[in-house]
C-alpha cells in the first residue's frame, strides 16, 4: 500500500472515530476466516501470556540532580504490556525506567515515574488509566507516554473505536496540562512465528491503525512516534536479540532501542531539546505535510515523529514530520518505593 493510499484510509478511520462511525474494517471480510485460523496458530507458537509480569519500575530517577525546593518532573506511562515493559527481568530495562533516567539526564532534574499500563489492555482501557493518572489535581503529570494498539488489532477492535478512545485520552491529558507522546501501534508483522498470509495482513492492519492513531493524537494536541517494528532496521539484522524469550515482547535491547526513539520527542515536548534540532532538516526528509500524509509516512518508518504545525491548510491540518537522531538511554534502577500492585490479563 502506498503512503497516499494509507493516508486516505487513515483519514477515513480518524474521521469515523471523530463522528461516531464504527464500520471501517482493517482487512476485508473474505480474508477474515483465514486470518483467524492463522491467529490461533500464531498464538500457540508465540506462547503469548507465558512471559513474566513486568518489573515494578515506579519511583524516582536521577536523585543526584535533586535541588531543594524544586519538584521532580512527573512522567506517567499508559498503555499495554509494551508500556509496562513485559518480557524483561529488571526494572531498569523497562521503557518507563529508560525514559525516566534519560529524561533526568537531559533535564538535570529528578524524574518521578508512575506506570499505570496494563498488560493485555486495549485502547478502551485508557479511560481508566487516565483517571488514575489525573486522580490527584495537585500531581498533574508533566508528560505522559502512551503505547497502545497491538491488542486492538489482535482482538479485532474496530479501528474507529480504537482511535476514538485514544483521542479522548489525549484530549483529557492535554486539557489537564500534561504533554502527551503516543508510541503508535507496533508492526505485528515482525513477530517471527507469524506466517503468511497473516504476516502481511497483520502488517497492513498495524500500519493503518498507527497512521489513524497519529491523526487522532496530533489533532488533540499530542505528539506521536511511530514504533513500527519497534526497532527500525536493527530488527531485520538482529531479530532474536531484540525480541524476548517468548518471541513476542521486546527484549531488554529491544526496549532500549524503542526508548531511544521516543526520548527525543519526550524532551522536545517539554522544551528540553536543542532549539537548532527543532527546525526541519531536509537531509533527513523532514518537513511540513498534511497531517494524514505525515501520519502515513510515519507509519512506514519506525522512529518518525509527527506533531501539529498549522491548524488549517489547503488540504486540512498540517503537521511537522521529524526523524530525530537517537541517543543511547542509560539503564538505572528507581529509588526504593512501595508501588501499587498491578493486576490484569497477560497479553501484549
Amino acid at each position: 500500500m502506498t503512503s497516499m493510499s494509507r493516508a486516505r484510509v487513515a483519514r477515513r478511520i480518524a474521521a469515523g472515530a471523530a463522528y461516531g462511525g464504527g464500520g471501517i474494517g482493517l482487512v476485508g471480510a473474505a480474508a477474515m476466516g483465514l486470518l483467524l485460523a492463522e491467529v490461533q496458530l500464531a498464538k500457540r507458537q508465540v506462547g503469548n501470556g507465558t512471559a513474566p509480569h513486568a518489573p515494578k519500575a515506579q519511583g524516582l530517577y536521577g536523585l543526584g540532580y535533586s535541588v531543594p525546593g524544586e519538584p521532580p518532573l512527573r512522567l506517567r506511562m499508559l498503555g499495554d504490556s509494551t508500556a509496562a515493559g513485559q518480557g524483561v527481568r529488571r526494572a531498569g530495562q523497562t521503557p518507563g525506567a529508560l525514559l525516566a533516567s534519560g529524561l533526568a539526564a537531559v533535564a538535570e532534574r529528578p524524574v518521578d515515574l508512575r506506570n499505570v499500563a496494563l498488560p493485555g489492555a486495549c485502547s478502551d482501557d485508557l479511560d481508566r488509566q487516565v483517571a488514575l493518572v489525573l486522580a490527584d489535581p495537585a500531581q498533574v503529570p508533566d508528560v505522559c507516554v502512551i503505547m497502545i494498539g497491538a491488542n486492538d488489532v489482535t482482538h479485532r477492535m474496530p479501528p474507529t473505536r480504537s482511535v476514538r478512545h485514544l483521542s479522548a485520552a489525549v484530549r483529557r491529558l492535554r486539557t489537564a496540562g500534561a504533554e502527551v507522546v503516543v508510541g503508535t501501534c507496533p508492526d505485528l508483522g515482525t513477530i517471527e512465528p507469524v506466517q503468511q498470509p497473516l504476516r502481511w495482513l497483520a502488517r497492513r492492519a498495524s500500519r493503518q491503525l498507527a497512521a489513524a492513531q497519529t491523526i487522532g493524537a496530533v489533532e488533540q494536541g499530542g505528539r506521536t512516534v511511530s514504533l513500527g517494528d519497534l526497532l527500525g532496521p536493527e530488527f531485520a539484522a538482529n531479530p532474536r536479540e531484540l525480541f524476548g524469550p517468548d518471541n513476542y515482547h521486546p527484549s531488554a535491547e529491544g526496549y532500549a532501542t524503542a526508548a531511544m526513539a521516543v526520548l527525543p520527542t519526550v524532551c522536545a515536548a517539554l522544551g528540553l531539546w536543542p532549539a537548532d534540532e527543532e527546525r526541519p532538516d531536509v537531509s533527513r526528509r523532514e518537513g511540513f505535510l498534511p497531517v494524514a500524509r505525515a501520519a502515513a509516512e510515519a507509519a512506514s518508518e519506525a522512529g518518525t515523529e509527527v506533531t501539529a504545525a498549522m491548524p488549517t491548510g489547503p488540504r486540512g491540518p498540517w503537521a511537522l514530520l521529524k526523524r530525530r537522531r537517537r541517543r543511547r538511554v542509560p539503564e538505572s534502577e528507581p529509588a526504593p518505593v512501595t508501588p501499587s500492585p498491578q493486576a490484569g490479563p497477560s497479553g501484549v
